[in-house]
């Protein structure tokens, strides 16, 4: 107390956050940054490691630019192991714009189509099938 019979206002700090607010705190930035972060790191996994890879011979029968937001390309090649016999349908993904481009060029013709195949794949924004093109080759008659 002062001569005047009134407290003086000295500077006190404000209190610490108290300890949940803290703990609430780190619990939410955790939830907010590590989701997005694992489900980005599973989706780069699953794309650098292939389930399996091969060739498929035969003849694009279809092959389309699909989808409203992810844009893929989509296709089916018609594989006809005998004369007459009902052909088995491949169907495949060509993610890189240079290889539907040659797949497009060759639409008609009996073609190599070398693929990997990526499983697990968190959507279907990567591609309808989790057969993904990645070289055309023609085949010579």
């Amino acid at each position: 107390m002062n001569s005047s019979g009134s407290h003086t206002s000295s500077s006190v700090p404000p209190p610490p956050p108290s300890r949940w607010r803290r703990l609430l705190f780190r619990l939410l930035l955790f939830c907010l940054i590590v989701p997005p972060l694992a489900v980005a790191l599973y989706t780069w996994a699953m794309f650098s490691f292939s389930y399996s890879r091969g060739d498929r011979v035969g003849y694009v029968q279809k092959f389309s630019d699909k989808g409203w937001i992810c844009k893929t390309w989509e296709g089916e090649l018609a594989m006809v192991n005998l004369p007459g016999a009902m052909p088995e349908i491949f169907h495949f993904t060509a993610r890189d714009d240079s290889v539907a481009k040659r797949i497009n060029g060759s639409l008609g013709q009996r073609v190599v189509l070398h693929y990997e195949q990526h499983v697990g794949l968190p959507t279907s924004c990567f591609g309808d099938t989790s057969y993904f093109v990645t070289e055309v080759r023609p085949v010579s008659p």
